[in-house]
């Protein structure tokens, strides 16, 4: 089992800068990739960025250049700079890890919320 716990969400005006932090607890030795989703109001959780193991790390086109995610060891950051109405969201953690029998296993933090201003 794993635990994540989020926090750094909050209400912020356009332009502004949220830091979101994700510490992970449990069996954090068999986290392989982690990553930051999303989930608007009636809209599906997306996928905003996402860090491997090995180091790789992508964006959604829609945050590229604004946003920033890290990773120290199973400690996951997202540095969200330039906040605008449209990434107003709940924002959740993941983790992933790979079962004795090599299926996918995620797991999800409670979710921070995240809302900007006009």
């Amino acid at each position: 089992q794993v635990q994540l716990v989020e926090s750094g969400g909050g209400l912020v005006q356009v332009g502004g800068s949220l830091r979101l932090s994700c510490v992970a607890n449990g069996y954090i030795s068999r986290i392989n990739d982690m990553a930051w989703y999303r989930q608007a109001p009636g809209k599906q959780r997306e996928v905003v960025a996402t860090a491997t193991r090995s180091g790789m790390i992508n964006y959604a086109d829609t945050v590229k250049g604004r946003f920033t995610i890290s990773r120290d060891q199973t400690d996951l950051y997202l540095h969200m700079n330039s906040l605008k109405p449209e990434d107003t969201a709940v924002y959740y953690c993941n983790a992933q890890l790979q079962s004795g029998s090599g299926q996918r296993i995620d797991y999800w933090g409670q979710g921070t919320q995240v809302t900007v201003s006009s």
